[in-house]
């Protein structure tokens, strides 16, 4: 009997007989009806992650390439360092001189200050008051800073309420009068 098998074997082929395409058949099929959506959905992620991982790859410029360019135009690079160099030197000159001018301006105001205090200094060796000296000299920087400054005369207003209005009389308040309440229990049962 086994030779009778092994031999109608042999002549269907040297690949798998009929049987055999059968129980292949049977077995794709019933993993493809468990596990095709999931097959189906990993084939999709695969695609999809071959082509952008393609794309990054086709974008970014080999190392050897920007070597080159960098190698053919050393002028260039060179140009844009001298550029970056005379910018830099540019804006540190700017920062120097306003810290001149912020140095100058803050001398001055020493100075002023020193001219301030040896004025009120000899004031009260004179005997005069030193304080009257200082709202002088004060009036003088304002009226030599603000020569356009006009003053603004304040119109004249009249009082809110006449000259003999005394809230603790009552009289003239008008027709409101506040009382307190009666004290006591209130009334109810």
């Amino acid at each position: 009997m086994e030779l009778g098998d092994g031999g109608a074997a042999a002549e269907a082929g040297p690949g798998l007989g009929r049987g055999g395409l059968d129980v292949l058949q049977q077995t794709v099929g019933s993993v493809l009806s468990s596990y095709g959506w999931y097959i189906l959905l990993a084939a999709v992620v695969i695609y999809v992650l071959v082509q952008k991982v393609s794309r990054s790859l086709a974008g970014r410029p080999s190392g050897g390439t920007g070597a080159a360019a960098a190698a053919e135009e050393p002028d260039v690079v060179v140009r844009r360092q001298e550029a970056l160099a005379a910018a830099r030197l540019r804006m540190q000159e700017e920062l120097n001189a306003q810290a001149e001018r912020y140095k100058e301006k803050q001398r001055q105001l020493e100075e002023e200050k020193r001219r301030q205090k040896i004025a009120m200094w000899e004031s009260m060796q004179e005997g005069k008051s030193y304080k009257g000296n200082l709202k002088l000299s004060q009036q003088e920087v304002e009226s030599g800073s603000s020569t356009s400054a006009v003053p603004k005369s304040k119109p004249n207003k009249k009082p809110l309420r006449g000259g003999g209005y005394n809230p603790l009389s009552g009289e003239g308040g008008g027709t409101c009068s506040w009382r307190p309440g009666r004290r006591g229990p209130s009334a109810g049962g």
